[in-house]
């Protein structure tokens, strides 16, 4: 199943959550706040077969299942094993039953699905289970430089998927490059932000910051990406397609180039760089790449749990010298 969503639909989106949970309201940034408070949500990683895998096959599935969150492991993923013909999930067999008849489909095979929300679903990679052993299914070059990147304090990094028309990527480079360190410029972080209610956990920089990372559509390595931003998007293989990213890896849309602007820059960066009105996840837009990083540890220390939040107040030097407050007028 591929899926699409057009521009239109995002800045409506945008619109909701502004205006939803306003009496919930924070100065925390958006990017900021999904980066210290938000949890990825895990991407399906389904194994189907019929009957009892081989030696080599059960050692290939089991180092998916290890490397999942699920089991333990840093990638925001849950391996399922689906046993065809006996699996009683019906999600499941309907996808199966859209692959079974496919030339050079054999079992076991491995469909990755990302959610979207809503109970809405991507299939941005398959392939036999000998093929996913090899594939750098959670985690590949591009993909820990992002993690480098947003954990180092990037306010927002730009995937750019690279078309074949290299006048498209130098143009389409060239716009994004101008507007972000316009924006850099513009913006101003929201003010409040360490007081009650608006507290910071982790101790990495807090700026303005937007950088580009580009993604060659032939790099092996970088396949699960290159299907995934590619499956919202099958009618735009002649045009880069970008998607903004924050937080823990979250993407904001997948938008071909010829939709992006410099007001549609603008318009989101100023949402993810603004005040987190709406603070539940599930009402934001967006959705989680699949990403081999264990956030709270990087964030937070070896045991992963977040510390007491600091204030402005508790920030503030001894030494600044004590104001006398006046008592209050007597009845």
């Amino acid at each position: 199943m591929l899926f699409r969503r057009t521009s239109a639909q995002t800045s409506i989106a945008l619109s909701i959550c502004l205006s939803a949970t306003m009496a919930f309201a924070c100065n925390v940034p958006v990017f900021r706040y999904a980066l210290e408070r938000w949890k990825p949500d895990l991407c399906e990683v389904i194994v189907f077969h019929d009957g009892k895998l081989s030696d080599l096959q059960e050692q290939q599935l089991q180092k998916l299942e290890k490397a999942a969150s699920d089991k333990g492991g840093s990638a925001n993923a849950e391996v399922r094993r689906s046993h065809v013909g006996h699996d009683t999930d019906r999600k499941r067999t309907d996808l199966w039953a859209t692959f079974q008849d496919q030339p050079h489909v054999t079992l076991p095979y491995v469909v990755i699905r990302t959610s979207l929300g809503n109970a809405e679903w991507v299939n941005h990679w398959h392939g036999s289970l000998e093929t996913a052993s090899t594939a750098n299914l959670f985690q590949s070059p591009i993909r820990r430089e992002l993690s480098k990147r947003l954990l180092a304090g990037d306010s927002v990094v730009w995937l750019m998927l690279q078309s074949k028309d290299s006048a498209k990527n130098d143009s389409t480079r060239r716009l994004l490059t101008e507007e972000l360190d316009r924006l850099s410029k513009k913006l101003e972080l929201p003010d409040g932000i360490g007081l009650p209610g608006s507290e910071l956990y982790a101790e990495v920089p807090l700026f303005l910051k937007f950088t580009i990372l580009e993604i060659d559509p032939t790099d092996v390595q970088e396949q699960v990406l290159v299907k995934l931003m590619s499956g919202f998007e099958p009618d735009s293989q002649d045009e880069p397609l970008l998607a903004p990213v924050f937080g823990r890896g979250r993407a904001l849309e997948v938008i071909p180039a010829k939709q992006v602007d410099a007001g549609l820059i603008e318009d989101l960066t100023m949402f993810l760089c603004g005040a987190c009105s709406c603070q539940v996840k599930e009402r934001n837009p967006g959705f989680d790449l699949l990403l081999s990083t264990n956030w709270n540890q990087e964030l937070y220390g070896a045991d992963g749990e977040a510390p007491s939040p600091v204030t402005t107040l508790e920030r503030t030097p001894a030494t600044q010298p004590l104001l006398t407050i006046p008592p209050g007028r007597k009845k």
